[in-house]
């Protein structure tokens, strides 16, 4: 099962038009997003955060049309998007989970929530957690060899080491690799595809791989 958490970022960078064709899907909204969802006329199985990015009136909106809300204080062990990813796993044990809205705007929060993954609550899940907005898709990878697709209308490609990694090998891509190690995190960006299906391999350390478009 796959479910769906719309953090609410900036508005120009949720792709409306793509998360209408999961509308029947489950959604958990955190915070403004979950009005968001509504806007776009999903109703979130469940909407969770401190609600300081929504008005009381949306707050009255969201308790009248959802059965489960929880709102938190503002002063919390966990950020908003932390506790929607939570609620995924806790509810559905899902196979694949995909965060909406939580990249753009403030760059301490995109970068909470690019590194979400590698904490130890979500650690098991990080191969089945993905990041999209308008213009990038993140997936996340253990050491392995991966075949990647080529996604229509993202043009670029990108490997990212988060943590220190050994033996990234990039053996098909336009600009290849050979296995290239470092201590530190680093970005191998605007490379691309030369076939609808290229391949990549590391022997240790944890990779991000993302599909993006100006």
């Amino acid at each position: 099962m796959r479910v769906n958490v719309m953090v609410g970022g900036p508005h120009d960078l949720i792709p409306a038009e793509m998360i209408k064709q999961y509308r029947d899907e489950p959604w958990i909204g955190v915070d403004h997003g979950a009005t968001l969802l509504l806007e776009w006329g999903i109703t979130p199985v469940a909407a969770i955060g401190d609600f300081d990015s929504t008005s009381p009136t949306e707050l009255a909106r969201l308790r009248a049309a959802l059965n489960d809300i929880e709102v938190y204080p503002p002063a919390k062990d966990f950020t908003d998007t932390q506790l929607g990813v939570m609620t995924a796993i806790k509810k559905y044990q899902p196979d694949k989970i995909v965060i909406w809205g939580a990249t753009g705007g403030r760059l301490d929060q995109e970068l909470a929530n690019l590194y979400l993954p590698l904490q130890d609550a979500f650690s098991d899940y990080l191969s089945q957690i993905e990041l999209v907005d308008r213009c990038n898709v993140i997936r996340y990878f253990r050491p392995g060899t991966y075949s990647i697709h080529r996604r229509p209308g993202f043009d670029y490609l990108a490997f990212v080491n988060l943590t220190p990694v050994t033996g990234l090998t990039l053996p098909d891509e336009k600009y290849p690799l050979v296995n290239w190690a470092s201590t530190i995190p680093f970005s191998w960006s605007s490379n691309r595809f030369t076939s609808a299906v290229n391949h990549f391999s590391f022997d240790s350390g944890v990779v991000a791989v993302i599909w993006s478009r100006d």
